[in-house]
């Protein structure tokens, strides 16, 4: 189905952080409540058209900082040959990651990410680090780097300053789209997140990304998030159930209208 438009009305909630008094949450109520849900493996057709199989794992992932190397680094030495299907023969960071721009990424090779297994590996196609931590009992955040488990939720911050000379750090939590990217994500084939083929899970981002969201936020700020985002989905079944169904493109995203719309081919699919 058609993406939908990059520019699309939406309903943000701000909230004092519980945990620390110098820090405010906006959030993105329209993405949070959206019916997103990751299809690799499941009709993703690869954010480019020549590696269907990729996902969004063609182009590898740049790390954020120390401690995102740190924690990748750490998963590495637990991954065996029969897990990885690009083993190197050494965890040695030098062996899986590469420089590009000044900046430290993991290694591309054979046209996408070390670690990606691809289809036929016995093991199974998909990151190697995700499948680990699903069979270790773990949660897959906890040992991908930084930009992999985020996507598509994208945390940015900016010092809001008021005229009495007070200021507080405001962190947005919102959609990752296109344009998250930078100007290159505009050249993608095909991207997820404003997609009604993506638009298909059985919960909202909120409950389904919890573990993620709880990282970016904390338990406390998410339970405020939580609280806010019932009520918007209460609003929302409100003006449903009394037939007002041109409030909806003002309350609900419009890839998960799209998918949720009688006839439409990604409700039939699902």
């Amino acid at each position: 189905m058609a993406e939908t438009p990059l520019e699309i009305p939406r309903l943000w909630v701000e909230f004092a952080d519980p945990d620390d008094s110098e820090q405010r949450f906006r959030c993105d109520l329209t993405w949070l409540t959206s019916s997103w849900t990751c299809i690799f493996g499941n009709g993703c057709p690869g954010i480019y058209e020549d590696r269907p199989d990729d996902g969004c794992c063609t182009l590898g992932a740049h790390f954020t900082d120390k401690d995102d190397i740190k924690r990748v680094k750490a998963a590495v030495k637990e991954l065996g040959e029969d897990e990885w299907q690009l083993h190197p023969g050494s965890t040695a960071q030098s062996a899986w990651t590469e420089t590009e721009d000044d900046a430290l990424k993991t290694r591309v090779v054979d046209g996408a990410c070390i670690f990606l297994n691809r289809p036929g590996f016995p093991a199974g196609p998909g990151c190697a680090l995700h499948q680990h931590a699903v069979l270790a009992g773990k949660e897959p955040h906890t040992v991908k780097p930084d930009v992999c488990w985020q996507l598509p939720i994208r945390r940015t911050y900016r010092r809001v300053e008021l005229p009495d000379g007070t200021s507080w750090l405001e962190t947005t939590i919102t959609e990752y789209d296109r344009r998250g990217w930078g100007p290159g994500g505009h050249d993608l084939d095909w991207y997820c997140s404003g997609n009604p083929d993506a638009h298909v899970g059985r919960e909202p981002v909120y409950r389904s990304n919890r573990a993620e969201l709880v990282e970016l936020m904390g338990e406390a700020a998410y339970a405020e998030l939580v609280v806010r985002c019932e009520a918007h989905l209460a609003s929302v079944r409100a003006v449903r159930s009394t037939g007002s169904h041109k409030l909806l493109p003002l309350m609900v995203h419009p890839a998960t209208l799209a998918a949720d719309a009688p006839g439409s081919a990604v409700r039939k699919r699902a």
